[in-house]
């Protein structure tokens, strides 16, 4: 799990007020593609921005379902945007594309 202090996460929103939304949520919801597309900005862009044009009444549960699963920094949301940031050094890692104990070790070999 990503953690900043208060100053970075003050800088963290400086810096997120000049984006434009990167990714938009629409009917179809968070979908593991949704995570997949989001992950893979994350590894180029530390900090996106994500807009809410359906799914409104639970934004901040799918705002943060979200960065867990990116394994980022769920910095803000502020009316129906939220910000994501992912350090550099953390992009370049794998994340796993399941969950649960599976994941973590890998694929089985025979």
């Amino acid at each position: 799990m990503v953690t900043a202090t208060q100053r970075e996460i003050r800088e963290l929103k400086g810096r997120a007020q000049r984006l434009k939304a990167t990714f938009k949520v629409g009917r179809q919801g968070v979908s593991p593609e949704f995570v997949r597309a989001v992950d893979e900005a994350l590894r180029h862009h530390n900090l996106l921005k994500i807009k809410f044009e359906e799914w409104k009444a639970s934004k901040h549960e799918l705002a943060a379902a979200l960065a867990e699963q990116t394994r980022s920094l769920l910095v803000t949301v502020v009316g129906h945007v939220a910000v994501l940031y992912r350090p550099p050094t953390a992009a370049n890692e794998e994340v796993p594309a399941e969950t649960g104990p599976s994941a973590l070790t890998g694929p089985k070999q025979a």
